[in-house]
């Protein structure tokens, strides 16, 4: 794990998701506390919460105006794109990927994550914040957060080698069924940068995923950052009936690790402006 890295990415989650909270709680065009007031209410340094704040400009749920502040930004024109069985296919990417942590802790879930995975806010949530790399060259910045009494003794071999769904279903007893994400373009800020090794406000794709069990229950709500310069997504539509086809076995689903979910029934997915989890 980066030592330089540690605990700045979580305080930096933290302040993200607590402004998520106030744009959540207003309509568009209604003022957002000023920068300073921020960082005294949320107890983070100024540094910290711009970063937070740019990447919610960046992703366009955040304004600034010169001299007047911050604003809530207008809401997203949203497009949901579904096959006619219900069931969007997505190829897998190729490269040998793998995983390098950079935050690894236990914390409450908050009001926000709290609701996405139908839990209290003050239930413990695994966090977690980690580079993945394809070939050794970083790819995507992925931010976790698991129900912590579903993953018990959860390890850091575990986050960092192999197929995590994998590992959560043989160690843990947690099948993962079905995910919804949404999927939006954005681009990166100085600490992104860095850690992808790419210019400051390259672009890139933001991947916000809820996936359940096989019993409905939420497991783990995820948001991803993946480098707009390398990545691509295909989409293949099923537009009428076609005869069954084999699974392919291996690679890597934009956005998802393999595991379950190549094994089981497809992916039901949607691309939406926020992802819902039943709040």
């Amino acid at each position: 794990m980066d030592a330089d890295a540690s605990g700045t990415v979580l305080k930096r989650e933290r302040a993200r998701d607590a402004i998520l909270e106030m744009i959540e709680s207003r309509r568009p065009g209604d003022a957002i506390p000023s920068e300073r007031s921020l960082c005294a209410t949320l107890g983070v340094s100024r540094p910290t919460l711009r970063a937070a704040v740019d990447e919610l400009v960046a992703t366009g749920l955040l304004v600034r105006e010169h001299g007047r502040g911050m604003f809530v930004a207008p809401e997203k024109i949203t497009q949901e794109l579904i096959s006619a069985d219900l069931a969007l296919s997505v190829p897998q990417a190729a490269g040998a990927w793998s995983s390098r942590l950079l935050e690894f802790t236990t914390v409450q879930a908050g009001a926000r994550v709290g609701r996405k995975l139908r839990m209290s806010p003050a239930a413990d949530i695994v966090y977690v914040a980690r580079l993945r790399l394809v070939d050794g060259a970083p790819m995507a910045i992925e931010h976790l957060h698991i129900r912590a009494e579903l993953v018990p003794g959860l390890s850091a071999e575990e986050l960092e080698s192999g197929d995590l769904y994998e590992h959560l279903r043989e160690r843990h007893d947690v099948h993962v069924h079905e995910a919804v994400q949404a999927i939006e373009p954005t681009v990166v800020t100085r600490a992104e940068a860095r850690l992808l090794d790419v210019p400051e406000l390259s672009p890139a794709l933001l991947f916000e995923r809820l996936t359940s069990d096989t019993t409905g229950r939420p497991v783990e709500y995820v948001h991803s950052l993946y480098r707009g310069d390398r990545y691509r997504i295909v989409s293949r539509l099923a537009l009428g009936p076609a005869a069954a086809v084999e699974p392919v076995e291996g690679g890597h689903h934009p956005g998802i690790p393999p595991g379950d979910f190549a094994q089981r029934e497809p992916i039901t997915s949607s691309t939406r402006g926020d992802i819902q989890s039943g709040d």
